[in-house]
């Protein structure tokens, strides 16, 4: 156990925190948001949001600077903060389509984009891309709508990830500025909503807490969100069936700096390699074991999820069922850890060289975390004591600091105890980057997740699969909520 928790009055803490957050969730914090101000504060002159609009449309930037132009002798007059929402219609449960709705209501129909419509990275190539067409050409209401621009996203964090990583293309392509991103959480976990005071749940009082939310989009400090890269190489031509947030990227040559980090020296010359960024965590072991067999349970009966908290009930029967908490006695110990078939190599930050790390031998499970939030508003890495803290060789864990926190869930009953916050997680490491390699012995397959999204990977004895974990150069902007 982990005593690096400050006991019954974390408890406390935590519950009462729970508790004002569901409050906050519910839309009964705050004074009355008028329609007209808001609208005001948000919704970009008409020739631009149909500019935007057409450019969207037929895939073109040009199309919309060309074709839309301002009033003659009239300036419009210029929002303190233009607002794009994306919305997920499918999430939030009933309450999807409806709120479509009232949000083109709030702001206006150009304004609010439906991500079974429009994609996000269309919305960056060709509607954002058209209001810098138009701001080169002199259009001064262009330049500034550009510039003051922040982005609300309904939906779940997948959503969420998948609105941050299109927008990050704005770094790579030296567009600045990246436009800053606030939340309504529709998901269920809604961790990324969490971490940065947009609350945990969609509100019971919707229709009033969706002008609240959008008001505080416009006034909101902007923070920053580490993200980071993953690497999956595995031999070229296993079959693999990786989630969405991973794409094939190519294969390639072993890595000579792999390569050296193996002792066993039979591996294989060509890799068959999978990218993609997550912004919450990377697990291997029992826990994705469990998202794995949830995820495959409610595709196949669709019937039985049908909102957040049904999910979670079920996600915790289901977990039951896997062997996390009873394992059988005749069972091999070596099937049980994940010592026998993970090896884990970091890098600290400003440090050059690679240092493996042990793995404790009861550890079934292995999470690297970029938040305070994991599995719905917990935080099992904990607030350790600056004593402790200065004994490890840690720094106390921030969304943008440049490290991922490493820890370990062992059976079922220590997870349990965990996510109620009575003790902490094993805490195995803090690092910069990460390299994991894993080798099956009598095990032939492992359980990986990636910001919920698992998969299952087959491994053998005789050639790794790696994982390498570094963080990308620019950090994503998050507007505050609280």
């Amino acid at each position: 156990m982990d005593h690096s928790r400050d006991g019954g009055d974390q408890v406390s803490i935590a519950a009462r925190s729970s508790l004002f957050d569901s409050l906050k969730g519910c839309g009964l914090s705050g004074i009355p948001i008028d329609k007209q101000e808001l609208n005001t504060k948000v919704m970009m002159p008409q020739y631009l949001r149909l500019a935007m609009r057409d450019s969207i449309r037929l895939k073109d930037p040009t199309a919309g600077a060309s074709a839309s132009l301002p009033p003659q002798n009239i300036v419009p007059p210029l929002p303190e903060a233009p607002l794009v929402v994306f919305i997920n219609p499918r999430s939030g449960g009933r309450h999807g389509q409806k709120l479509k709705q009232r949000l083109q209501q709030l702001i206006s129909e150009e304004q609010v984009f439906d991500l079974l419509e429009v994609k996000p990275h269309e919305f960056v190539q060709y509607g954002l891309r058209c209001l810098e067409i138009l701001a080169d050409q002199g259009d001064i209401c262009a330049k500034q709508t550009r510039q003051r621009m922040r982005v609300m996203v309904a939906g779940g964090d997948g959503t969420v990830g998948w609105v941050l990583g299109s927008l990050a293309e704005l770094n790579n392509q030296d567009r600045k500025p990246v436009l800053p991103v606030g939340i309504i959480p529709l998901g269920t976990g809604n961790d990324l909503s969490r971490s940065f005071g947009w609350g945990g749940s969609f509100p019971f009082a919707w229709q009033s807490a969706v002008k609240r939310s959008l008001h505080r989009a416009t006034t909101g400090q902007v923070g920053s969100l580490d993200s980071w890269h993953v690497l999956l190489s595995v031999p070229a031509g296993e079959r693999v069936e990786p989630p969405h947030s991973l794409k094939l990227t190519e294969e390639s040559d072993l890595n000579e700096a792999v390569r050296k980090l193996d002792e066993k020296g039979d591996l294989p010359t060509k890799l068959a390699s999978y990218g993609g960024v997550f912004y919450n965590y990377f697990s291997i072991g029992m826990d994705a074991q469990v998202a794995y067999g949830f995820h495959h349970l409610r595709n196949k009966r669709p019937k039985l999820a049908r909102g957040p908290l049904t999910n979670k009930l079920i996600y915790s029967s289901y977990s039951c069922t896997q062997g996390w908490f009873f394992t059988s006695c005749s069972n091999d110990p070596n099937l049980r850890g994940l010592k026998n078939i993970v090896r884990i190599h970091i890098k600290k930050i400003n440090c050059s060289e690679w240092e493996k790390i042990p793995i404790p031998s009861s550890v079934r499970s292995i999470v690297t975390l970029n938040l305070h939030n994991y599995a719905s508003g917990r935080n099992p890495w904990g607030k350790p004591k600056p004593q402790y803290l200065e004994k490890r060789g840690f720094v106390e864990a921030h969304a943008d600091d440049g490290l991922l926190e490493i820890f370990g869930l062992k059976q079922g009953w220590h997870t349990s105890f965990v996510m109620v916050d009575i003790i902490s997680a094993k805490h195995i490491a803090q690092a910069a980057a990460i390299r994991i390699e894993i080798r099956g012995g009598k095990r032939k397959k492992a359980y990986l997740q990636m910001d919920g999204e698992p998969w299952k990977q087959p491994i053998n004895k005789d050639f790794s699969t790696y994982v390498e974990i570094k963080r990308v150069p620019f950090q994503s902007l998050m507007i505050n909520g609280d």
